[in-house]
Formats: structure tokens, C-alpha cells, sequence
């Protein structure tokens, strides 16, 4: 009998998400995703110093040697995530994802300006952008944003998304891919009524299968990828989802575990389903936003705790850069 992970392979695309290169190499996905978090998880591996010491030498010879630590650490962080993302597109044939900077969750003119250089920075090094999404914060401003880059061909991943309103502007804003949070949004329930969830009781599976069963039922090109998940029973009732981003610790479960895995999410299914279509603009979204008080708190939450990692990160490759060898000064004699 074949692993659960080999069945979930054969009716969805199965996502890394992870930092760490041995994890992709031992499950081989089609795609990867990261965020700040777990770049910032991956820079402390020693696996990958040589990766985080590359990119801060770099950072310093660009920026000269008038430069402070605290500059080059900060023009290094922004080149950190591609030079991560470079060695993942060596092992996967598909995609990867690479996100930018949480703080500007709230401006369109700087999300777009970060994922230029982003989508620059790979193809100068040869990558085509077909193979780049970049994942921006499911905020009005960043689904704007990503609009706009996609009439550009530059593809987006829009996560930290946990509502309904959220997936249908990323929709009609005909972007490439959506990460609706399966398990955060079960961390809020959780916390919120005191109970525990199970199966397709999972408020996280139920949000997922709603938007899922929204686009297929109205033709939207968006695919869905769920994502942050708690268990692999979360996945199971997922299985049949356009894609799936896994952690490795959950990817070896589903690996190790045999049985039949049956295919719950369906278009077919979801064609003949008896759902409203919401006609969205800034205001619907804006109120349908605030009556969420899920969707509105892990938002903000999510925003403020990717920005903390990129923080942290940056504070960490500042004292990186303090330890490496100064080059040394050239005679002129």
C-alpha cells in the first residue's frame, strides 16, 4: 500500500515549507515556500553559514569599507532571501516563493518596489521569474500591489490570508496563488472558545474548503494553496487542494504513514455547489474585514510577527558581520 504522501501527490502539488535545503532534497516537492521566519531559523543552522557569511561579504564589498556593520547587515538581509531561494531552486522543478519585507504590508508603492528587486536579483543570476512568486501580505494594499505585478508577469503568492473577503479580492485581482493559514486560524478558535477542533470540524479546514469551493465554483484562475498547518489531519481533509505547503516534521508523517487517502476537495464538486457570488471593492472588503475578528487579529498578529523575525534577523547578521575577518586594506606602494 503506498504512504499518504505519495497518494496526496497525485491530485495535489506538494510545497515545502521550509528553509532548510536537506528537508527539500529528503521529500522532494514540486515547489518551496519560506518566510521570514524560517529564513531567519535557517541562518542560524551551521549547515547554511556559508550561505549568510557569502551574501554579508557581499553586502560589505558593495558597500565599502566606510560602511557600518548595522548598513552592510541591512543590505544584506535584503539579498539573504534570494541567495536561500537560489539553492532551493537547484533541487525543486518548480517554484519558490520568497516574501517581502512585512513592514511594508501597508504600502503598495514599496511592496512593489522591494518585489522588482527581488524578481532582479533572480534573473540576474539566470532564474526566470516564471519559476519566482513573491509573497505579500494579504492587506488592500498588498493585493493592489500584486495586481499590478501581475500585469507585469511578476507572480504572487498572497498570504497571511484567513478570509473569505481576502480570497475573493485576490481573485478578482487575478493573482497568481493564495496561502490561506489552516492552522493559525485553528490557534485563534482554540484560544477564542476553549474547545479542540478535530477533522472537518477544523475551522482552518473549513475556511480552505469554503475558498476553495468559491473559485472553482466561479472559474477563478487563483489557485489555493493551504498552508501553516497543525496536524496531518488538517491535510487529510484537504487532500485534493490545488497545493499544499507542508513543514518537514509533518511531510515524514504523511511519508511513514500507509493507508487510502481519499480525495475530499473536488472542482467537479464544487461546480454544482449553491454559493453567492460577493462582489468586492475596498469598502466590502474593509467591513468585511472588521466583522472577522479572526481574520482581523491574525492579520495584524502575523504582520507584527514577521516583522520581529526580520528584526531579529537583521540584528543577527549584524553580529555575524562584527565576527567575520575585515579585509584587509591594499598597499599602494
Amino acid at each position: 500500500m503506498a504512504n499518504l504522501l505519495d497518494q496526496l501527490k497525485t491530485f495535489t502539488t506538494v510545497v515545502a515549507d521550509s528553509g532548510d535545503i536537506d528537508s527539500i532534497k529528503q521529500f522532494k516537492p514540486t515547489d518551496s515556500t519560506t518566510n521570514p521566519s524560517l529564513i531567519a531559523a535557517a541562518a542560524q543552522m551551521p549547515a547554511y553559514q556559508s550561505i549568510v557569511d557569502g551574501v554579508l561579504q557581499e553586502a560589505r564589498e558593495k558597500a565599502g569599507d566606510s560602511a557600518s556593520d548595522k548598513d552592510v547587515a541591512a543590505a544584506a538581509f535584503k539579498t539573504l532571501a534570494v541567495a536561500f531561494g537560489k539553492k532551493i531552486l537547484e533541487i525543486v522543478p518548480g517554484r519558490v516563493s520568497t516574501e517581502v519585507d512585512a513592514r511594508m504590508s501597508y504600502d503598495s508603492a514599496k511592496t512593489m518596489e522591494q518585489a522588482h528587486d527581488i524578481i532582479k536579483q533572480y534573473e540576474d543570476a539566470g532564474i526566470s521569474r516564471e519559476r519566482v512568486l513573491i509573497k505579500i501580505a494579504s492587506t488592500w494594499e498588498g493585493i493592489k500591489a500584486a495586481e499590478k505585478l501581475e500585469t507585469e508577469g511578476i507572480h504572487c503568492n498572497l498570504t497571511l490570508l484567513f478570509g473569505l473577503h481576502q480570497a475573493i479580492a485576490c481573485a478578482e485581482a487575478k493573482v497568481t496563488l493564495i496561502s490561506p493559514f489552516v492552522g493559525r486560524i485553528l490557534d485563534w478558535y482554540k484560544k477564542d472558545t476553549g474547545k479542540d477542533y478535530t477533522g472537518a470540524d477544523d475551522p482552518g479546514v473549513k475556511s480552505v474548503t469554503e475558498i476553495y469551493n468559491y473559485y472553482k465554483k466561479f472559474g477563478y484562475k487563483t489557485v489555493v494553496m493551504g498552508a501553516s498547518f497543525r496536524n496531518t489531519g488538517e491535510i487529510i481533509e484537504l487532500a485534493g487542494c490545488d497545493l499544499l505547503t507542508i513543514a518537514p516534521k509533518l511531510l515524514e508523517e504523511l511519508q511513514t504513514t500507509e493507508g487510502t487517502l481519499e480525495r475530499k476537495l473536488d472542482p467537479a464538486k464544487a461546480a454544482g455547489l449553491d454559493i453567492k457570488k460577493i462582489p468586492m471593492d475596498k469598502a466590502t472588503f474593509e467591513k468585511m474585514h472588521a466583522e472577522n475578528r479572526m481574520a482581523h487579529d491574525k492579520l495584524k498578529e502575523g504582520i507584527e510577527g514577521f516583522s520581529k523575525a526580520l528584526e531579529d534577523l537583521e540584528k543577527l547578521l549584524e553580529k555575524r558581520l562584527s565576527e567575520l575577518p575585515k579585509p584587509q586594506a591594499v598597499s599602494s606602494k
